[in-house]
């Protein structure tokens, strides 16, 4: 395997009865990267974590962590990963200090080693200050870090991080991508799933969506928002009355249907820049006047939604 990718799986396959919940998936992670994982509920992004942090093992197919394959090898594979899950795992009736202190025992961490690297984390988590007070006091944010820091504290090269702001609030979430960034730029190399498409494109330099186990787009996120076709022509009437009227005029300008309506924000394809001339024409000619008229690229959510279809394949595995 080169040395170059972190992480890699080929043809990569994991059923749970007759479900098949990964289909020949082949993944490469560069080395010092943050690698976004999309996709939409169940379409087995945390059954690759799983298998990646050697929880599961796959049908078929091989995967290997820093050259070390997860099957054959897993207690080296576990030597150089960290995982923080969809929830907080760590344990409420004790202090963050507690926590991170058993963590380092647990690794084989000497006390005053592990008491020294719990303090480090602790304050790069911005903990310090409550790191005696017992864990089932803290907000969802503090737990996040501190889960977060527990994933730390034997100094992964690489770090699976499964939806890990689920829930949070927004100033929570910017503080986590904050310190994600700080690991990445240190050398950990991050695996990062996440139903938030904003933090995927906030965060990876190449990101992979996967659906029904199979890959169906990779790419930087600016090469997956080219998938989606074209620009994005919003339009917001000056009249509320007139919404209707501008969504008409678009669609049978466009031919893409009916535009998506956002309370009086109509967005729509346009696939070159003539058609954006032309609508302008045209709501004039409709007698239309507009107070928001403008062309962007589509944003990741909207490249998401045109790469898989819209599927939903119920709960999350």
């Amino acid at each position: 395997m080169p040395t170059e990718f972190a992480i890699r799986t080929d043809l990569l396959d994991k059923s749970f009865g007759r479900t098949r919940v990964l289909d020949q998936l082949t993944l490469e992670v560069p080395a010092g990267a943050i690698y976004g994982l999309l996709g939409p509920n169940g379409a087995g992004k945390t059954t690759l974590v799983r298998i990646l942090a050697t929880l599961l093992t796959p049908d078929a197919g091989r995967a290997f962590v820093l050259g070390r394959d997860v099957v054959a090898q897993p207690q080296r594979v576990r030597e150089v990963i960290g995982l923080t899950g969809q929830y907080a795992a760590v344990d409420d009736l004790i202090s963050a200090r507690e926590n991170l202190y058993l963590i380092g025992r647990l690794l084989g961490l000497r006390p005053r080693a592990a008491r020294a690297r719990g303090a480090q984390l602790l304050a790069a988590f911005g903990l310090s200050e409550v790191a005696g007070t017992t864990v089932k006091s803290y907000s969802g944010g503090m737990r996040r870090r501190l889960d977060l820091a527990a994933s730390l504290v034997g100094r992964p090269a690489v770090l699976f991080l499964d939806e890990p702001t689920t829930g949070l609030d927004l100033a929570s979430r910017n503080e986590l991508w904050d310190m994600i960034r700080v690991l990445a730029a240190d050398g950990t190399t991050v695996l990062l799933t996440t139903q938030y498409l904003e933090e995927a494109d906030r965060l990876a330099g190449r990101v992979m969506v996967i659906d029904h186990g199979r890959t169906v787009a990779e790419g930087t996120p600016a090469e997956l928002k080219g998938m989606a076709g074209g620009q994005v022509l919003e339009v917001r009437p000056l009249h509320g009355a007139d919404v209707g009227g501008a969504a008409t005029v678009l669609a049978d300008l466009t031919g893409a249907g009916r535009p998506v309506v956002a309370g009086d924000l109509l967005c729509v394809r346009v696939p070159d820049d003539d058609l954006v001339a032309a609508a302008a024409r045209s709501l004039d000619v409709a007698g239309i006047p507009v107070r928001h008229f403008v062309v962007r690229l589509p944003s990741l959510d909207e490249a998401f939604l045109a790469i898989t279809g819209q599927h939903e394949a119920g709960a999350s595995r």
